[in-house]
């Protein structure tokens, strides 16, 4: 099985705090993530004035503080940018970030970034769609609330931009913050695979990790999960977030989940064929047999260990004479 990606979804959990940002990316590296990803925008250029907070954003943020100033609080200038960039770079853990609009997309571009992950609210922005696909560059992209025309529109867009086919991965994910299970439908990543006929993983909004783990088992090849310092501090996110040693716990069983997929071969694996003669049977005396006698389904019998021969050679056995002397359970020679 291809090694899963692993995202440690940092998003806007550093609060707006470029030290906090890179104590995530300490944790990130710390347990084994493959990449760290935070959000790129400028509050203005995302969200109107007529904008309206997401339910769990209303229940996780201050009740009289508008979209744009949540927003606004919670982002990181270009200088920051840089600062975790390399900060990732010292600490050998990919940097990635989410860009919501073109100038963000252009920022990230001049810093470097080999893969653009796309977030679900942008699946039906055609011209921001268009510009990442003429970067040729790897793409993730969530399809949270989306149906299968859209994914197909938005595949077709970032196709025709400039970027192949083969290096865009689609993620299954719900968004609401926490999803609840009855809304998770997981097979439906097996769906997206099965219809576009690309790389699928899974960006998990519920709470725990069984969903995540569920999903390598499916066959996802990336995993994104959103995590924290400490689930207490004010934000929207960082209640529907992991805290450090729970994301630790995430990325080991991931890696577990990999080795035990193993490749696919049904044959006795190596530490388990010293258990083959002592678990299987031979086909031994009954009771004492003198030579000359004849083997009868009476007489002989199935017993361990499996260093004779084999119950399966069962058939061939009654009828013909014993050549020697048998004790009982000693096992049957011809």
């Amino acid at each position: 099985m291809t090694r899963v990606y692993v995202i440690a979804e940092a998003g806007v959990n550093h609060n707006g705090c470029v030290d906090t940002a890179k104590k995530m990316i300490d944790v990130a590296a710390a347990v084994g993530a493959d990449a760290v990803k935070f959000q790129t925008y400028r509050a203005e250029r995302v969200i109107s004035v007529y904008a309206e907070k997401a339910e769990y954003q209303k229940r996780n943020t201050p009740e009289n503080e508008s979209p744009l100033a949540m927003s606004r609080k919670l982002e990181l200038d270009e200088e920051a940018h840089r600062e975790l960039a390399n900060c990732c770079k010292s600490k050998d853990i990919t940097f990635l970030s989410s860009p919501y609009d073109s100038e963000s997309i252009e920022l990230l571009d001049d810093l470097g970034l080999e893969i653009f992950k796309i977030p679900s609210g942008e699946i039906t922005n055609l011209p921001y769609l268009r510009k990442i696909g003429g970067l040729r560059k790897k793409i993730i992209l969530s399809t949270g609330m989306a149906e299968l025309e859209e994914i197909r529109a938005a595949l077709d867009i970032l196709v025709e931009g400039g970027t192949a086919k083969e290096n865009i991965t689609l993620l299954h994910c719900n968004t609401q913050y926490p999803t609840p299970m009855e809304d998770v439908n997981l097979r439906a990543m097996v769906t997206l695979r099965e219809t576009f006929g690309v790389e699928t993983g899974y960006s998990d909004h519920t709470r725990g990790i069984e969903v995540s783990l569920a999903a390598v088992a499916l066959g996802a090849s990336v995993i994104e999960k959103h995590f924290t310092l400490d689930r207490d501090m004010e934000g929207p996110d960082h209640k529907a977030s992991l805290e450090p040693d729970e994301l630790k716990t995430l990325v080991t069983s991931i890696r577990n989940i990999e080795i035990a997929l193993g490749d696919g071969v049904k044959k006795p694996s190596a530490s388990e064929l010293k258990n083959m003669p002592i678990a299987r049977k031979s086909i031994v005396a009954a009771e004492a047999i003198r030579a000359g006698d004849v083997f009868t389904e009476k007489n002989i019998t199935t017993k361990r260990p499996g260093t004779g021969i084999s119950p399966m050679e069962w058939d061939r056995i009654p009828g013909q004479k014993a050549k020697r002397d048998f004790r009982k359970d000693e096992p049957i020679e011809l």
